[in-house]
């Protein structure tokens, strides 16, 4: 009622008010929200803690924010992931991690604190708003207690629906100490649009696909998302078409399947170059088609296809044959449907397993030599190869931090289940794979969460492996160290020559031991898996882990040298 009184079951009236942040705290409650992430302090940690929603501390704003991704990749993005930090420091220091994540295209909920109102636009006071604008879809802040029911929906319908990518909605601390009339239970929780495509749309994608001599198709994070795995599997199978992922959307297709090529990065295995070659037609399904560095670009002889949920992604980097903003998993069953309705026999189709299955052989005898080296400095491929041989890739998910982690890892490790390897690649920040690992284990608590990355990006977010430790995650990290900063004495010779400014010192076993889980340094190649399966024993039995490996700078990258 307008009075602020609520009708009881008894017909009696009730005065009931609550503050902004237990409101806020009872949306969430409402929302399914299971924890909340962050550093302190927000007014949000108290308020959610009475509602049982408990918090998720972690040392540093950054780590936080790679957590909710994390969370919220390894659930698709069907679990409101949610992050709050305090106005000022918190919100600054956060950024990079608001920027990570809206490369990765992650839906998440960011809910900084403000300055009090009236002092927020006050230099140097940093508004929210006013920064973070260009890395969220969606940048608002509260500026009365009475519109927080309005907002609270409109950022969470946002984060569920249209392209995904963190939406933040500014509470300036006053306000969320003031009181309002409305209960929680009141909100109504948004649910998500899946947007179709047009009948001539699906026919028109069809048919170039059916006329196309040598179609592959490009997978992205978009059918991560949709959790259109098996619709994709059936269409490749459907067609015969080859197919291979970006670096985020890696395991959107499953790498054991004969028709996989595996993932289109910087490196690359030998099949994605040599079906990409030969490619009359490339459908690119659920991605941006982003140029980058770290991504393998589509030559400029292909006619491309490409269904995004982003109308800004078509044109933005290729010129597209044709463009489709729909969500994956509609498009494929679509396009399913209409083919065994209408064009179904087929007739005589190219059958490419066989010619894949020859090429990944003769590329794996390439690099067998380094995946089983005996270099002492342990070969970073060596490494590779332990983990592959240590983990079960259906009960596990594996990230790799940026760089030559990346670069060594993700043309070998084979992921066969969708959500499986969280990758990236259109940014890369040195230490966000920590952070995705520990988010990854808060929402898969079954499964085996393991991070390979270097000593420099360890020295990032290394501190964090205490949040780990101190939250019950416990996730096996890997470090390569090597004493250099990886690839960059190219970048200043002289600076290296001079002056050593490549070379970088430190033992890290002793590091994890000293934050309470289980450290241990690996020189000899023999001992890799031992040492490999006595920290997953650890992390199976709830302890975090860290095996730090002493290996050789490494400049040959497949695809590349």
């Amino acid at each position: 009622m307008a009075d602020g009184t609520h009708a009881l079951p008894n017909g009696h009236l009730r005065t009931e008010t609550m503050s902004g942040a237990e409101y806020i705290a009872g949306v969430l409650k409402e929302e399914g929200v299971k924890q909340i992430i962050g550093f302190p302090a927000s007014e949000l940690f108290d308020a959610s803690a009475a509602l049982d929603i408990p918090p998720l501390i972690a040392r540093t704003q950054r780590v936080a924010v790679n957590i909710a991704e994390g969370y919220a990749r390894a659930t698709a993005g069907k679990e409101l992931a949610v992050v709050t930090v305090q106005y000022g420091p918190g919100a600054e220091s956060a950024f990079a991690g608001i920027a990570q994540a809206f490369n990765d295209r992650v839906p998440m909920l960011f809910l900084p604190t403000g300055y009090p109102r009236g002092s927020e636009a006050i230099a140097p006071n940093f508004e929210s708003r006013r920064n973070f604008r260009h890395i969220t879809k969606w940048c608002e802040a509260a500026t009365q207690v009475d519109d927080l029911p309005k907002l609270m929906h409109a950022a969470i319908s946002r984060v569920r629906n249209g392209p995904p990518a963190p939406v933040l909605l500014e509470l300036p601390v006053d306000l969320l100490a003031e009181r309002l009339d409305a209960l929680p239970t009141d909100h109504r929780r948004p649910r998500r649009s899946v947007p179709q495509a047009g009948e001539r749309e699906v026919v028109d994608l069809v048919e170039s696909l059916l006329s196309a001599k040598t179609p592959v198709i490009l997978a992205g994070q978009g059918v991560l998302s949709a959790s259109a795995t098996p619709e994709l599997v059936e269409l490749a199978e459907l067609l015969n078409i080859p197919v291979m992922t970006t670096p985020n959307g890696k395991s959107a297709f499953p790498e054991d399947h004969p028709l996989a090529l595996g993932t289109a990065g910087r490196a690359r295995p030998a099949t994605v170059d040599h079906f990409l070659e030969k490619a009359d037609v490339v459908f690119a399904l659920g991605s941006s088609l982003t140029r980058s560095y770290y991504i393998l670009p589509v030559p400029d002889d292909k006619a491309i296809l490409q269904v995004t949920l982003d109308e800004a992604d078509l044109g933005k980097d290729y010129a597209v044959a044709q463009g489709v903003v729909a969500d994956a998993a509609s498009v494929l069953k679509q396009m399913i449907a209409l083919i065994r309705r209408d064009y179904l026999p087929l007739g005589e189709r190219q059958q490419p397993a066989a010619e894949i299955a020859a090429i990944r052989a003769a590329f794996m005898e390439k690099w067998m030599p380094l995946l089983t080296s005996d270099s002492m400095p342990i070969s970073p491929y060596r490494v590779v190869w332990e983990i592959m041989q240590a983990i079960d890739p259906k009960t596990s998910i594996v990230t790799h931090d940026a760089g030559n982690p990346r670069d060594q890892f993700c043309p070998f490790y084979v992921a066969t289940t969708p959500g499986s390897y969280i990758g990236w690649g259109k940014t890369t920040q040195l230490g966000s794979g920590l952070g995705f690992a520990i988010g990854a284990k808060l929402a898969r608590p079954d499964a085996t969460v393991v991070n390979l990355m270097g000593e420099s990006a360890f020295g990032m977010v290394g501190i964090d492996f205490e949040t780990a430790v101190r939250c019950n995650l416990p996730v096996l990290t890997i470090v390569l160290r090597n004493n250099v900063l990886g690839g960059y004495a190219k970048s200043m010779p002289i600076a290296t020559t001079k002056y050593g400014a490549n070379q970088v010192t430190g033992n890290y076993a002793p590091i994890a031991e000293a934050l309470g889980g289980h450290g241990e340094c690996v020189r000899d190649p023999a001992q890799l898996r031992p040492a490999l399966l006595r920290a997953l024993a650890k992390v199976k039995a709830g302890q975090a882990a860290l095996v730090e490996v002493v290996t050789h700078e490494e400049p040959r990258l497949a695809g590349l040298r």
